[in-house]
């Protein structure tokens, strides 16, 4: 017999993919459905670039260094996520807690992107969170982002606890890691077109993404082969220091996106 608070944990698994799922949908129709009323949002694609006011540059700068402080910041948080997990056959010997210590990685991710990620919205800006997600794309991604991760590290945490040992938890991270780098491929970039040099930089912001993306699949992967027998053999040895690598190098991606 499953033991009760097993079974609920499942149930609240289940529940969880299912509204991953649903969010992901969310993700993906958002931009499409704008799109029917702009080229892209908050993007002016056919109006010639303009010279700018002193204004205009200054929240440009600003709001390119929020971004990429952003982006290196949970660069930081995933290549110690990736560090702790390569290190935790050595260290756990002597401190087992450092098991808690890459899921918290991703908790703590999550809840600077959910937070911080967007500065118009309360409680640094005017902005009620619900007028955020309803009138901006980036903002809601973002926050689909925050709740991925959050999710990621939940689930992890809890099978660290041992309260989670449902192949639904084997399979949470894989299928939701996934599904976060096929999202990146459609992550809504807001900026003005009409800057200097601003096809440039949303080239670059899109090949960096692809590289996150492909990155963050490699991982995924990597992760659901280590996983894919209960006694580990020889063969997922490979995918099983993969993993966390991939996690790094994708942290280091991080720490070095630019606009």
């Amino acid at each position: 017999m499953v033991p009760l608070h097993d079974a609920s944990l499942s149930r609240s698994l289940r529940s969880m993919m299912l509204f991953m799922f649903s969010i992901s949908l969310l993700f993906l129709l958002t931009p499409l459905a704008r799109t029917q009323q702009h080229d892209m949002p908050g993007m002016k694609m056919d109006a010639p670039a303009t010279a700018e006011d002193t204004a205009q540059a200054a929240k440009r700068l600003a709001d390119k260094q929020e971004s990429e402080f952003n982006h290196h910041l949970a660069g930081l948080f995933v290549i110690f996520a990736g560090i702790f997990i390569l290190a935790e056959s050595h260290l756990a010997k002597r401190w087992p807690v450092v098991r808690f210590a890459w899921p918290m990685c991703f908790v703590a991710a999550g809840l600077f992107v959910l937070i911080y990620s967007d500065t118009e919205i309360w409680p640094f800006g005017p902005q009620t969170p619900w007028y955020a997600i309803t009138h901006n794309t980036e903002d809601l991604q973002h926050k689909i982002f925050s709740i991925i991760l959050l999710a990621l590290g939940y689930v992890e945490f809890q099978r660290v606890r041992g309260r989670l040992k449902s192949p639904w938890a084997n399979w949470f991270f894989p299928l939701v890691g996934a599904a976060g780098a096929i999202l990146l491929l459609f992550h809504a970039h807001s900026g003005d077109m009409q800057a200097p040099h601003a096809m440039e930089s949303m080239a670059r912001i899109q090949i960096q993404h692809r590289w996150f993306a492909a990155t963050g699949f490699g991982i995924a992967l990597s992760k659901g082969i280590a996983a894919l027998t209960k006694t580990p053999q020889k063969w997922q040895h490979f995918f099983r220091t993969a993993w966390p690598a991939l996690l790094i190098i994708l942290g280091v991606l991080l720490t070095r996106y630019t606009e």
